[in-house]
């Protein structure tokens, strides 16, 4: 069960959306939430001031990073006094953590202290991104060692969860979460399963099933054919689902290879928060 949550802190909208689901989850689970802001040691000590460290000289250099360290070091203090302040007003237990250093890293190193990282879909050095996933959240989904919950800019609760299982050792996983989830919650829980084949779709939604009638979680199965990558994210829109939980990756790793992996793809084309399960 979910009793400790980690959500990054960075000023942006999207920090601040991942603050409402991990504040809404901490009051339903009864859960702590910690609230992380990293200073950015890229941002004091990136390519572009070394590279024009020469031409200032050593010493007025040196004086800059100080004054940029600080000056960062303040705004964070600045950014967890208002993630307290949401906290005390959502009547959500809480902690706050100041870090220095990349921030990927941090987040990562901290998760092993806790069971669920919530993280917005973007930060607020989007504009520095590629793709349509932000640096840090795709770092984070690739090296956290506990499950990552991205969230989208818009914030909306939590009613109608789905799972996608495949039947994978992760996917199994993301079972787990859900279940426990949604048994707290008591929620319906969607299953969806991708196959190209029907007969080993229903195969493995059986797997499910039997998993899942221990818990008191009303079940919803599906099997869809085509590819997952795909349908993943068209069931979500059409049947409007507000939660996805997932494995980290699936069976086809060759194939994840070559094309990309459909975590990846989902989490790029969800209109919902993704829960990723390792």
């Amino acid at each position: 069960m979910i009793k400790s949550i980690l959500v990054g802190i960075d000023g942006s909208e999207h920090a601040r959306t991942a603050l409402r689901y991990a504040t809404w989850l901490a009051r339903h689970l009864d859960a702590t939430v910690t609230g992380l802001h990293v200073v950015d040691i890229v941002s004091i000590e990136g390519s572009f001031f070394h590279d024009i460290s020469g031409s200032l000289g050593f010493e007025p250099y040196l004086d800059f990073t100080s004054k940029m360290r600080e000056a960062l070091h303040e705004r964070g203090l600045g950014l967890l006094d208002e993630f307290r302040a949401t906290c005390e007003s959502e009547g959500v237990r809480h902690d706050t953590s100041l870090q220095i250093g990349i921030v990927p890293s941090e987040i990562c190193e901290r998760a092993r202290e806790t069971d669920l990282v919530v993280i917005g879909h973007r930060g607020v050095n989007q504009r520095f991104s590629t793709g349509l996933l932000g640096g840090a959240a795709e770092s984070v989904t690739r090296q956290c060692p506990k499950p990552v919950l991205v969230t989208p800019l818009e914030f909306a609760e939590i009613r109608s969860p789905l799972l996608a299982y495949d039947g994978s050792q992760r996917a199994s996983a993301a079972m787990h979460a859900a279940a426990e989830v949604c048994s707290r919650l008591r929620l319906p829980l969607s299953v969806l399963t991708v196959c190209r084949d029907t007969e080993q779709g229903e195969k493995t939604l059986e797997q499910a099933r039997r998993y899942l009638s221990s818990y008191e979680v009303e079940i919803r199965p599906s099997v869809v054919t085509g590819h997952a990558y795909e349908k993943i994210p068209a069931v979500i829109r059409e049947h409007h689902h507000d939660l996805v939980f997932m494995g980290s990756h699936g069976h086809g790793r060759i194939i994840e290879l070559v094309l990309g992996s459909t975590t990846e793809y989902v989490l790029r084309n969800a209109p919902c928060p993704v829960f990723l399960s390792r």
